[in-house]
């Protein structure tokens, strides 16, 4: 390869890993900015309450609701069957109180439903966390097989991470859709806090599309320093 080629390929590669930055970066300076505007916003009721009420009505009295620690740490257990919301979701009556609640509830309705991609996740779980395990003993491989064999792996655990994340994506927009529906169904939210609750839902599923477009683009950057080894 002539010095010319080798340039380009820098360029490139070095662009990919920038613009891969800048995509994560953005989406969580969106879901931050979004949390920060919509938790200011009040309602009538807490997090606590919208998960609660939800799973009851949906027959998921079973499903416990818990507070846990940190900032945007909710999440719901499919094993314990415990939805585990943070401290300013879990108190809190504001636009993303209620959102991020019924978002982690419509998990649970999911699970309960048997939502086919929440299971293929389930599955992919073990898998994913095997691959990014053998991953931290890549450095060992790049020694004896150099910075060929160290490209290699990189590329394998990328496209597990991807993998992940494409069956995550229909879990997390459908949750969100649930959400929605959960909350206008049961009268949580006026028509005039509909469009704010979907503006902070959006933001959150932005994050997971942006994590995804930065995993192609690694990849993406990794096959071609492979290609100039080559």
């Amino acid at each position: 390869m002539n010095l010319a080629l080798l340039g380009l390929e820098n360029v490139v590669t070095i662009s990919l890993f920038v613009l891969a930055i800048i995509v994560t970066t953005y989406a969580q300076f969106k879901i931050k900015s979004s949390y920060g505007m919509y938790k200011k916003v009040k309602t009538k009721y807490t997090g606590l309450a919208v998960a609660r009420e939800i799973l009851d009505k949906n027959g998921l009295s079973n499903v416990r609701v818990v507070q846990t620690k940190g900032e945007l740490t909710d999440h719901y257990d499919p094993s314990r069957k415990v939805v585990r919301l943070s401290e300013h979701i879990y108190n809190a009556n504001s636009i993303a109180a209620v959102s991020v609640a019924a978002h982690e509830v419509g998990h649970a309705i999911q699970d309960k439903d048997g939502y086919i991609f929440m299971r293929i996740r389930a599955m992919l779980v073990p898998v994913v966390r095997l691959v990014t395990y053998l991953g931290y003993f890549s450095i060992f491989v790049a020694f004896i097989a150099g910075l060929t064999g160290y490209l290699l792996i990189g590329i394998y655990i990328l496209l597990a991470t991807f993998v992940f994340q494409l069956v995550t994506l229909p879990v997390e927009f459908d949750a969100s859709k649930r959400a929605r529906a959960e909350l206008e169904k049961h009268n949580f939210i006026t028509e005039d806090e509909k469009v704010k609750v979907e503006n902070m839902l959006g933001a959150a599923a932005l994050t997971y599309v942006a994590g995804m477009i930065a995993t192609l683009l690694n990849i993406l950057r990794l096959l071609i320093m492979l290609r100039g080894r080559d």
